[in-house]
Parts: structure tokens; C-alpha cells; sequence
């Protein structure tokens, strides 16, 4: 019978990671480890404080379904026993890490998708003063993709010292959730001034409706607005992509059925992580083939890595070996 181990492991972060809701010096990580007959499958999450995760709490989630867990149940079954979030994300990458291991078959395949290839992933600068941006932008110049964090106030001025410091590359900015309503258009043309791509969660979840009446002078990404396949149609309007999280769909499990759906609606689609070691990365790398954006540099803003983690080639990402996941 499969046998559950539960443990929560940190990761120091390199200097420290800034959005506009605060810092952290470390990543906290849960990683639920399933073993069966000899094979083992490992899945890693990262609890969420905005959307009212804690360590403990997501703890206490995945025991709660220890025992279905320890009787047999699948990845189907698991979809009814947890909600979306890091507790059930957890959970269903380790199944899908030990039927592959189990089957012998590559998780890709039991996916029915393409193999993962090389991807080029953003790199994250996090929010400061221009300056301190400025500073980082210019250590990350040769970088292709870079993911500016952003605050609100002296956003334009953090954007124009970073686009000065790294002007060969192309920058995706992420709010946060940080900006107002008065100030979206005058931030949106700050952006398209300086030929951002795309614009990530600029206001609140729940104050987002404006964003289906104003021009998208420069493309919106959802992030905190969208979790799961639920309430994904009524999104349309407000935003042109979508970030797919597996820590927020609640695993790969869902993430594979959001991006069906999102690619049938016309959503582009933005692959993202928390801040976590190689094993939280891997599963989302089996979607990284679908999407115009990938951001999955959870590992490069780590002062340490897993053993086995990813190979990363400045800001190309390989595909995990076996012994990673999958």
C-alpha cells in the first residue's frame, strides 16, 4: 500500500525576493513524498499567505487525506478530497511523479503531451528603489526575458531605470495587484512607452472589472484573478493572457485542464511559479510548450538548489531528469 511522508523544507533566497506586498529572505516549501512497492513520487508546493495559506494549514490539509491517500486514491479521486491551492498541488505531482515511476512511462506521455524541451525562462528583478533596480537590471542585461516587480508609486521611474540598464532585453512587468484605478491608463502608457509585453495583474482581484472598459494599449495577464478552470469564461474581457500556477490550480492535474480551456477562449498564457527549489518547477515545465511566456527562475533566485535539480544555461531551462520528477 502507498505510504505518505510529509516535510517541510527552506531555501535560502539569494540577497532577498520584493514584490509589493513584502520581502522574504528564504522559500518555505512542503513536499509530499509517496512511496509504493519500491517507487517513490515527489511533489513540491509553496503555501501562499494572499490566498490564506499558512505552512500549518496546509499541513493539516494534506493530512486530512492521509488515509485516502494511503489507500489507493488517484489523481482523479484527489481532484474531490482537496480544493485548488498548495495542499492538493503537493499531493497530485506526487501521484503523477509515481505512476510514472511505477508505469516506467515518462509523466509527459501519461499527459498526452508534448516531451518538455528547452525553454527560455524569465528572470525576476525584484521591487526597489529605480536604483536598486537599475543596479539589478544591468547584473541581468544579457538576460532575454526579465520580470520587473513593480509597487505603485515611482513604478514609471522603476521602469525607465530598468529599461536603461538592460535595454536588449524584453521586460513583462507584475504589479502585484499594487496599482489603482486612477493611475492604470497613466501606468499602462508607461509601459507601452517603453515596449513592456505584457502587463501582469495590475489592479486588486476584486476590483478588476475596469479592465474589460479601458484600451489594452499594452496586453493584461491574470494572475491572483484566476485560479482554476472556475469563473474563467467571465475573464475574458478584463485580461489577454492568463498565469497558470500549478500551486493555484491545486496541481498539473488541473493546470492541463485550465490551459485547454484558456486556449480555447483565446487566452495566450503565461507558465509561473513561486519562489521554490527545481522539484516545484518540473511538472510545470510539461506546459511550458503551449505558452508565449515562461517564468519558471524559481531555482535561479535560490542560494541553493536541490542535488538534482534543474540545468539551467543562463535563462534556458532544461527538461528534469528521472531522478528530479517525472
Amino acid at each position: 500500500m502507498p505510504y505518505l511522508t510529509i516535510t517541510v523544507e527552506r531555501f535560502p533566497i539569494l540577497g532577498k525576493f520584493v514584490i509589493a506586498r513584502g520581502a522574504k529572505t528564504e522559500a518555505v516549501v512542503v513536499v509530499a513524498t509517496i512511496e509504493d512497492k519500491g517507487f517513490r513520487g515527489r511533489g513540491e508546493s509553496v503555501p501562499y499567505a494572499r490566498y490564506g495559506e499558512t505552512v500549518e494549514s496546509v499541513l493539516t490539509q494534506i493530512a486530512s487525506v492521509r488515509a485516502q491517500i494511503e489507500e489507493g486514491a488517484d489523481r482523479g479521486r484527489l481532484q474531490s478530497l482537496l480544493p485548488p491551492g498548495a495542499a492538493r498541488n503537493a499531493l497530485d505531482c506526487a501521484l503523477w511523479d509515481l505512476d510514472a515511476k511505477r508505469c516506467g512511462v515518462a509523466a509527459y506521455v501519461l499527459a498526452g503531451v508534448m516531451p518538455p524541451a528547452p525553454v527560455t525562462t524569465a528572470f525576476t528583478i525584484s521591487a526597489g528603489s529605480p536604483a536598486e533596480m537599475a543596479e539589478a537590471a544591468a547584473k541581468a542585461r544579457e538576460r532575454p526575458l526579465l520580470k520587473i516587480k513593480l509597487a505603485g508609486e515611482d513604478d514609471a521611474a522603476r521602469l525607465a531605470a530598468v529599461c536603461a540598464a538592460a535595454p536588449g532585453s524584453t521586460l513583462i512587468v507584475d504589479a502585484n495587484e499594487a496599482w489603482q484605478q486612477a493611475d492604470l491608463e497613466r501606468y499602462l502608457e508607461a509601459c507601452a512607452e517603453v515596449g513592456v509585453a505584457l502587463v501582469e495583474q495590475p489592479l486588486p482581484a476584486a476590483k478588476d472589472a475596469i479592465l474589460a472598459k479601458i484600451q489594452h494599449i499594452v496586453p493584461i495577464c491574470a494572475d491572483e484573478s484566476v485560479h482554476d478552470r472556475t469563473g474563467l469564461e467571465a475573464l475574458r474581457e478584463r485580461y489577454d493572457a492568463i498565469n497558470v500556477k500549478l500551486d493555484k490550480t491545486g496541481g498539473l492535474t488541473e493546470a492541463l485542464a485550465l490551459v485547454n480551456l484558456a486556449q480555447s477562449l483565446g487566452f495566450e498564457l503565461m507558465i509561473g511559479c513561486m519562489v521554490a527549489s527545481s522539484l516545484a518547477m518540473a511538472p510545470a515545465l510539461l506546459l511550458a510548450g503551449r505558452a508565449r511566456f515562461v517564468d519558471l527562475d524559481g531555482p535561479l533566485l535560490l542560494a541553493r538548489d536541490r542535488p538534482d535539480g534543474l540545468t539551467y544555461k543562463g535563462s534556458i531551462v532544461l527538461p528534469p531528469t528521472r531522478e528530479l520528477w517525472g
